[in-house]
């Protein structure tokens, strides 16, 4: 088991749950303080600890033990989004594509694909994605790829 330190440096002080700043120097008991949750959707191999990550203490136990829900921005305009985690738990196991958003226009997937792409990067670093825009029937459709 890692120290919250330990935890806290390699997840560079970032809420893996809200991706928000989590302030090192906070009482653990506050609802903004640092807590390790090590109860992931990730499924450890047999006789390896569960992955441990960084979260606010209010984060963590809202989501209790239960699978977890990143939401995606509410700045972005996207209908029927896939979750997130869910998501990126299948791509991981077997790679290739899939459908996460429906977009109005051309610009909201693309801004939709840009924060998706950077909120990844923090949330499976290990896992490197790309996205694409596909029209078509007056909609647009968001699609996250691993290579």
């Amino acid at each position: 088991m890692s120290t919250l330190t330990e935890v806290g440096e390699r997840e560079a002080w970032r809420c893996w749950l809200c991706d928000e700043p989590v302030d090192p120097d906070m009482s653990v008991n506050d609802a903004r303080g640092p807590s390790i949750d090590s109860v992931t959707s990730a499924k450890p191999k047999k006789g390896t600890p569960a992955p441990e990550r960084l979260a606010h203490r209010a984060c963590n136990t809202r989501k209790g033990a239960v699978k977890p829900v990143v939401a995606w921005s509410p700045e972005l305009f996207v209908v029927d989004p896939a979750p997130i985690v869910a998501t990126v738990d299948r791509l991981s196991r077997k790679g290739g594509r899939e459908v996460v958003a429906r977009c109005p226009s051309k610009a909201d997937a693309e801004q939709a694909g840009t924060w998706l792409v950077d909120r990844l990067s923090r949330l499976a670093p290990e896992l490197p994605v790309s996205t694409q825009v596909d029209g078509g029937g007056g909609q647009f459709l968001l699609v996250l790829r691993t290579p």
